[in-house]
This record gives C-alpha cells, structure tokens and sequence, in this order.
C-alpha cells in the first residue's frame, strides 16, 4: 500500500511505492523528449566548438559551450528524475544548471554587439562598446552569483524556510536577468535603427541577422517563463506542468542557440573578429590581406 506524505524517509520512495504527489516533480518526466533535448544541445556544443576554434571567437565559444554543457546537464538530470522522481539530487541537477545556462548565453551575444559597433563605426552607438560589454557581463555575473547560490542554498537546506530562501534568491537572480535582457534589447533595437539611419554605415548583409533582436526574445521568453515558474514556488502548477516546460523551457533555448549556430558571428566577421578588437597579430594580418584583395 502506497505511503501518504509526508514520509519519514522519501528517498525510499519508488514509482508503484509512492504517490508522485511525494516527487520533486508530479509528473514523470518524458525520456524521448528529454533525451532529445539532451542530444540535440550536445551536438550543438560540438558544433560551436568546432566553429569557435576555426574561426577563434574564444569568448564567444566559452559562453556558448558553458551554456551548452550546463543545458546537457540539465537534461541528464531531469531524465534521471524519469528514472526516479523522488530523487532531490536528480531535481536539483536538472533544475540549477536549466536555470543558469541562458546566462552564459546571453553573455556570447552581448560580445556580439560589442563587435558589430566595432565594425561599423562607433560614432553610430550611443555607448562604447567597452561599456556595453563591462555594464551588461556584470549584470550577467550578478544574476549567475545570484541563481547560483540561490540554487546552492535550496540544495543544502535542512528545513522549508532554508528552502524558500534559496528559492527567492534564485527568483531574484532570474528577474535581475530579465531586466538586464529587457534594457539590452532596447538599446540593440536602438543601435540597429542608429545603423540604418547612417549613411556611413556599412550595409553589409552578412550582418543583417546578427543585428535582428530575436534571438534575445527568446530567452527573454524563456527567463519570464522561470521566473513564474519560481514564484509559484516548487510545489506550484508550473513547475508540475511538463508540457508548459517542453514548450517555454528547451525549445526557446534551442531555437536561439541554433540561430546563433547557423548564423555563427565567425562566418560574418571572418577574421574581422579578432582583427578589430586587437585581439591576434595573426587576425589583423589576416584582415589587411583581405581589405588589400578586396580592393
């Protein structure tokens, strides 16, 4: 006969044994999807791996292989929990390393700014990119120290109040990112509409797609989606809504991480992307051959 809650013991909990209204999740998590989530970034780190040591955008690549290595993690952990929902160490792996990742993605496309004003001048934007790139890599820092220790505090809690602490610290880190993403993208949009307006501006169409704002929608969506989830609390509807978290959770990620794959900064900027920041003898030469072959 199966037990009621609370148990004295629920790591004894087994599917059968205990009602799922026990488990860290009152569903079962689904192993296709998951296992296809898990799959599919995994190759997508390969792919940015690959793609970030040929065309050497090293800080670009880092943020986008912790982001991408953190969501495999996630999605091992929470086709753990399929195996045993009960399990709070199979929670915890699914739930911190899914609610950090998008901010070390966020991070590789704040660099993508930073290089597209270089490119096109930075007479056109508003702010050097020095200042975009240490304003918003602090506010992403602040938000992963945040949803970081706020994950770590609801992991080693011995009581609920320890719990809901780490709760409202993880809440607070991910409303810090939203509000980072949300000023980000208006002063994107602005640049973009600066860019546009400029008669000096290179029109170059290789950018045209790193200057859209969309892939930042995204996790946008995704991180006011966590951040729901989270103030409804572990227990709440959302965070026991598995087709919610199929849809607003891995899809948003994949489509962004798949745009910032396909349209990788390294095909656009070719050398340019080392070249312009300073950041290789090997890439200024490499961008003055082609400036020389190119006229």
């Amino acid at each position: 006969m199966p037990y009621s809650c609370p148990l004295p013991n629920i790591g004894n909990c087994t599917i059968g044994k205990c009602p799922l209204s026990c488990a860290q999740v009152e569903y079962i998590p689904t192993l296709t999807g998951n296992v296809l989530y898990g799959v599919a970034f995994g190759l997508l780190a390969l792919a940015q791996l690959t793609l970030g040591i040929k065309f050497r955008t090293w800080g670009f690549m880092v943020g986008m292989i912790c982001g991408l290595v953190l969501e495999v993690v996630g999605y091992a952990g929470r086709i753990m929990l399929h195996g045993n929902p009960f399990d709070f160490n199979n929670f915890i792996m699914y739930l911190v390393p899914l609610t950090i990742a998008p901010a070390f993605l966020a991070s590789s496309l704040y660099l993508c700014l930073c290089r597209i004003i270089i490119f096109h001048g930075q007479q056109i934007s508003r702010f050097s990119p020095r200042t975009y790139a240490i304003t918003f890599m602090t506010s992403d820092f602040i938000s992963l120290v945040l949803q970081g220790a706020g994950g770590g505090l609801a992991a080693t809690a011995n009581n609920s109040s320890g719990s809901e602490t780490g709760r409202a610290i993880m809440i607070a880190g991910v409303v810090f990112q939203v509000i980072s993403l949300l000023i980000f993208m208006g002063l994107w949009l602005e640049f973009v509409l600066r860019l546009r307006k400029s008669s000096a501006s290179a029109k170059d169409p290789r950018f045209a797609d790193m200057r859209s704002p969309q892939l930042f929608m995204l996790i946008f969506i995704r991180s006011v989606y966590r951040v729901a989830e989270l103030q409804q609390g572990f227990n709440g509807p959302l965070a026991n809504n598995q087709v919610s978290f199929m849809i607003l959770e891995g899809p948003m990620i994949f489509l962004a991480v798949l745009a910032m794959t396909v349209l990788h900064p390294g095909i656009a900027f070719e050398c340019a992307w080392g070249a312009r920041s300073g950041c290789s003898e090997e890439a200024v030469l490499c961008h003055a051959g082609s400036a020389h072959y190119g006229s």
